[in-house]
């Protein structure tokens, strides 16, 4: 008898603390503490495309020109970085897919012109958004955007590897530039394109 008394008494117990476990509030994010932040030059229109490489940054001084200097110097930086593996990536892809017998030695001739080839290029950039800012602490902030047409990188690069004593009778431009432009095709999907 006594057990039939409790079962009653517990299933109220229960009931009880599974509706004050639901109707507990759910902690809140305060967004007044954050503040959406706009950064100048960046977004999908300055993604690397099928057509350009592209990198964007930002430098923050005291001296605009040196916030400016920053600002350039960081973007450049990326879009060296971004060519190189980019070619790197071609390159490797390339001599797998081609019939050479020296693989190992192709593959290092073709880096080494990848390295020559992203130093000269970078002097044919084109800033494509550039915005200057001062923040309340009286610095200055460059935000920056730079581009580098595809076709221009693929041409000097071929111009460098059509003069290769080693690839000389092998190299075959058509099949290079098929293997470069499905590079930059996997670049521009990884941006969201």
């Amino acid at each position: 008898m006594k057990t039939r008394n409790i079962l009653p008494l517990l299933m109220a117990s229960a009931v009880l603390v599974a509706t004050s476990i639901s109707c507990k509030k759910k902690k809140e994010v305060d967004i007044k503490d954050e503040t959406l932040v706009e950064v100048y030059c960046s977004g999908e229109d300055y993604f690397t495309s099928k057509k350009f490489f592209r990198s964007n940054a930002i430098g923050e001084s005291l001296d605009q020109m040196t916030a400016k200097k920053k600002a350039m110097s960081n973007a450049r930086a990326q879009l060296a970085t971004d060519m190189e593996s980019t070619m790197k990536i071609v390159g490797d892809n390339y001599v797998k897919s081609s019939e050479f017998n020296n693989k190992e030695e192709v593959t290092e001739t073709f880096q080494e012109n990848a390295r020559t080839v992203v130093d000269q290029t970078l002097q044919g950039i084109r800033v494509i958004c550039e915005k200057q800012t001062k923040t309340k602490e009286g610095k200055y902030k460059t935000y920056i955007a730079l581009e580098l047409s595809a076709d221009e990188v693929l041409a000097k690069y071929n111009e460098r590897l059509s003069k290769e004593e080693l690839l000389k009778a092998d190299y075959n431009y058509e099949k290079f530039k098929e293997t470069f432009d499905a590079e930059m095709e996997k670049l521009e999907k990884q941006r969201g394109y």
